[in-house]
């Protein structure tokens, strides 16, 4: 305890606090403070004693100054950091610094002073070993004598203040505003002094402060009471005495039960070996009402063994004009006669006190929001086009629904709680074992060797080409590879299949040489129909080719531990198996082992590439706020379009890098179309006029700098002038593509949340294979498919309908005829509706365009959105939705006979027969969803086919 002295008479009244036993720190801290010779200046002047600091002050020297630029600089150019790995290094080398120019007051006061603090994470508050476990990093990556690190004196933080203190930590503990609190406080340091000495600690290095909180108190309780005396109250009159009083009786109080606390046997017992008392700090001394003195609750609180930490402006006024006494032991009576009147008024002080601790908690993470926004802001301006920029333009209603939805987020910390895998944010069934993507990039950068051994094993076995043999999530990222990035010199052209016509099939292994190729067979469960016989077709073909005993060694599985396909690559003698990860769902796995093998094989600089795609990692991680989180903000864009009626998400792109739609599709059907509700994605739908859509879209501009197009540019400036929601992102280049695989699984991931779905499951494709396989298997059985009754045949078009469907359209024309059908079932489409072509036919560049044309004139006519899938690649990605999602489809199935048959291997039934079923399971799906569906059967010749069908769909529309 400090011993009084008479104070001198001196021209400063900031020092004459020392001989009232009371320290000055500085709430503030700022490098160019600590480098200029500032803070230094402060303690020889004004005695000051220790520094406090919180993220509200970091933020402002932070985003407020230049200081911190060249930092910025460094981690840009020496390789990308995260916006929290930014910020700590910043505040750690800020902290150790104020704390070396404090050093001599800690050494010449003995370790009494002389402190400066660092917060833990505000988002830790209501968890205590989470805050024990911060506490301890922070002190270890400072390892300085004279740190403080901040605890709130929550519930949850106690036991966490006994704990770090039992381990020799010292403890500012923060947000306290009641008595009890205070008292809970410091019987957790006695017992964590206790705790120490048990286990032979030195109880003199141990300090601690328990950090008040004073004017917020007079603030909550100024404001009901000028309430109550507006309404009128009758008790007016002794409300008025209030005011300006409770907060300092409150304090006085506090510091009553210290100098009891002091006095007893237990803490003589702790003092007599060493141990440090914890002094009362005044936290909050800067006057908020400006009809109170500047320097209230500074001369009010003056008494030995206690600390007031001061803002700048407060220490100035202080300094100016302050007037030192011992005040803290001045009328206790009245003081005690506040808080009785207090109490008796009903202005309920223990209510207000736990609000202002909820609200502290609270304010204390938004400031930790702004301070990372800002972090994040700084680090996205540093890096300029090294990462993908995005901007929006929303009509007004959207704009402020979003910008509530982003302030929701940053409230419930989804960024964090996303990272951290809580199954809460969706339906908290089994979402928090499919997660594992968010790690990916970083453990495939640092597993790399694989990769890049594969990568100097195909450049030295000079194959031409290579054909991966996937479906879905294994094939649609590879494919967004090929096409983007191409051949490469030195290495294999790839190649992706994921059909079963019997044409396109032929018209693959035309293009390549066998015995030049290298196979890569894809599937994460390694049971999937589809991998699995185009496999087995393919390695019967290069066993004629070059031999069964070398076969193997021109394949290649990428599938996941101990799934049927690892047990075939085995068996067949694989040239190299890789795994997955089994807790990455297929469309998550672009960045995975599915995506990275391929890469690998067709020759991309991988660490380009991953180094491209991290600079994303870091921009939507756990420690970047919805604001400045560019997947967080695109989800949240998706999830309110979706669940305010814009719920076709339409997908532009440069023709650079076209194909990320066509994965998109999948990302956002199969994640989010389910339950009745979801995102329609729109893909390849070529750009029209504003007034050919309608209110339900959001339209995504993926632009590539080093190559626009002008067209695109044009069409989409005129879409965001007619009022439509669009998003625009900017990559600089093709190995950005990267960045967009990972913004858009968070943004998925965040849609799912607010839509409030499931996004890793897919229920509806399941049920479209299980339909398949019992067609299958039916033909294994029987040599046929089961029979089917037609609506109509005509001009070799065949249709088909289950009986609702038969009936709706049957009952919306008098005439039974191919264009009368068309007619009626496309006039089933309305404002809001869809329109989907699913075509299970080769998926070639003559019949894609009769599809565009004719999905076009369909989009211009009724005003609606438009898709065109090819089946089976699209069962596996936009079917889900289909089936799953809104029921706004008006689906129109095109199928045909395979003008050339192929064979399965093993099998009975042929390509053409599993096509066929694929389709017929298809349509008994979306019949057993109630969809509008209608199958319009080709026969044999597609084209003349097609071109009657463009005829009766004119007529239609006509």
């Amino acid at each position: 305890m400090t011993t009084m002295q008479k104070p001198p008479t001196t021209s400063n009244p900031l020092r004459e606090l020392a001989h009232f036993g009371q320290s000055v720190w500085l709430d503030y801290v700022r490098r160019s403070l600590i480098a200029s010779g500032g803070l230094a200046e402060l303690i020889a002047k004004d005695g000051l004693k220790g520094v406090t600091s919180n993220p509200s002050i970091f933020e402002k020297a932070i985003a407020g100054s230049t200081d911190y630029d060249e930092d910025f600089d460094r981690f840009v150019a020496e390789g990308d950091r995260s916006a929290g790995d930014i910020y700590e290094h910043l505040a750690i080398g800020d902290i150790k610094a104020a704390a070396d120019a404090l050093r001599v007051v800690y050494d010449e006061t003995g370790g009494v002073d002389g402190y400066i603090s660092l917060e833990v994470s505000p988002y830790l508050a209501l968890k205590t070993e989470a805050t024990i476990a911060e506490a301890r990093r922070l002190w270890n990556a400072v390892d300085r004598p004279n740190l403080m690190v901040k605890v709130p004196g929550t519930d949850a933080g106690v036991p966490a203040i006994r704990q770090l203190i039992s381990e020799g930590i010292n403890i500012n503990v923060t947000l306290l505003f009641s008595q009890e609190a205070y008292k809970a406080v410091a019987e957790a340091y006695l017992a964590g002094l206790e705790d120490y000495h048990e286990k032979g600690g030195d109880l003199s290095r141990v300090a601690s402060v328990a950090s008040f909180f004073v004017s917020r108190i007079d603030t909550a309780i100024d404001k009901k009471i000028d309430t109550r005396i507006a309404a009128g109250d009758p008790q007016a009159e002794e409300l008025a005495q209030l005011k300006g009083k409770v907060a300092i009786a409150n304090a006085k109080l506090a510091y009553q039960y210290y100098q009891e606390l002091i006095r007893t046997p237990r803490w003589l017992n702790l003092a007599q070996r060493g141990a440090r008392p914890q002094r009362l700090l005044w936290a909050s001394t800067g006057t908020k009402n400006k009809a109170y003195s500047d320097v209230l609750y500074v001369e009010e609180l003056i008494g030995p063994d206690t600390v007031n930490t001061m803002p700048p402006a407060t220490m100035d006024a202080f300094r100016d004009h302050g007037h030192p006494r011992e005040s803290l032991t001045e009328d206790l009576d009245g003081a005690k006669a506040v808080l009785a009147a207090t109490d008796r008024l009903g202005l309920d002080l223990d209510g207000v006190t736990k609000q202002l601790v909820t609200e502290g908690v609270q304010l204390f993470a938004d400031a930790f929001d702004e301070l990372l926004a800002a972090v994040a802001a700084k680090r996205r301006q540093k890096l300029g086009s090294r990462l993908d920029s995005q901007a929006y333009t929303l009509p007004a209603a959207m704009d402020e629904a979003v910008k509530a939805r982003l302030n929701d987020a940053r409230i419930a910390g989804l960024p964090l709680r996303l990272w951290a895998r809580d199954a809460s944010l969706w339906t908290n069934e089994d979402e928090a074992k499919w997660l594992a993507w968010l790690d990916i990039v970083g453990i495939v950068q640092r597993d790399i060797n694989s990769l890049l051994d594969l990568q100097a094993d195909m450049r030295q076995q000079g194959y031409t080409h290579a054909l991966l043999l996937g479906m879905g999530g294994s094939s649609l990222g590879p494919e967004v590879l090929a096409r983007t990035f191409g051949k490469q010199e030195g290495y294999p052209e790839l190649l992706v299949l994921d059909s079963t016509d019997p044409q396109q099939i032929a018209s693959f292994e035309q293009r390549i040489d066998l015995g030049k190729t290298v196979f890569i067979v894809s599937s994460k469960s390694g049971s999937t129909l589809e991998p699995n016989i185009l496999k087995d077709y393919f390695f019967d073909a290069v066993s004629k080719a070059i031999g069964a005993d070398k076969a193997g060694s021109r394949f290649i599985a990428v599938t996941d531990p101990g799934s049927h396909m690892q047990q075939v690559a085995e068996k067949d003698g694989f040239r190299h198996i890789f795994f997955g990860d089994p807790q990455i769902g297929g469309r998550y796995s672009v960045l995975s082992n599915f995506g990275m093998v391929p890469a690998a094989v067709m020759g991309l600089d991988l660490k380009r590439f991953l180094s491209a795609a991290a600079i994303m990692v870091h921009s939507c991680g756990p420690d970047v706020p919805p604001i400045e989180n560019p997947g967080v903000l695109l989800g949240a864009i998706l999830g309110v379009g979706a669940t305010t009626g814009r719920d076709k998400v339409t997908v532009i792109a440069s023709p650079g890098i076209a194909d990320v739609g066509a994965w998109l599709e999948q990302l956002l059907a199969e994640s989010t179309g389910k339950q009745g509700r979801g995102i329609i994605p729109v893909d390849a739908e070529p750009l029209g006029a504003p007034s050919v859509y309608g209110n339900d879209r959001v339209f995504a501009y993926l632009r590539l700098a080093s190559a626009p197009d002008a067209a695109q540019d044009q069409a989409i400036t005129a879409l965001e002038q007619a009022g439509q929601p669009v998003v625009r992102i900017e990559l600089a280049e093709p190995y950005q593509i990267g960045q967009e695989f990972f913004r858009w699984e968070i943004a998925t991931a965040v849609a799912g949340s607010i839509i409030g779905i499931n996004a890793f499951n897919q229920p509806d494709v399941e049920a479209s294979k299980v339909a398949t396989r019992q067609l299958t298997d039916e033909y294994e059985k029987t040599g046929k498919l089961p029979e089917e009754t037609p609506i109509l045949s005509e001009d070799g078009i065949t249709l088909y309908a289950d009986p609702k469907n038969a009936a709706a359209l049957a009952a919306a024309t008098d005439a039974k005829t191919l264009d009368a059908y068309i007619k009626a079932h496309l006039g089933r489409a309305h404002a809001g509706d869809y329109a989907a072509l699913l075509a299970y036919i080769d998926h070639n560049t003559e019949n894609t365009a009769v599809l565009t044309a004719l999905r076009t004139r369909i989009r211009d006519r009724l005003k609606v959105a438009t898709c065109v899938g090819f089946g089976p690649r699209f069962l596996h990605s936009t079917g889900q939705a289909y089936k799953g999602g809104p029921n706004s489809g008006v689906f129109l199935q095109i199928t045909a006979d395979p003008a050339a048959d192929l064979a399965v291997p093993g099998r009975r039934y042929s390509f053409g027969v599993v096509i066929l079923a694929q389709a017929r399971g298809d349509f008994a799906v979306l019949a057993e969803r109630d969809r509008r569906a209608l199958r319009v059967h080709l026969g044999t010749n597609v084209a003349q086919g097609l071109k009657r069908l463009s005829r009766a769909v004119d007529l239609a529309l006509a």
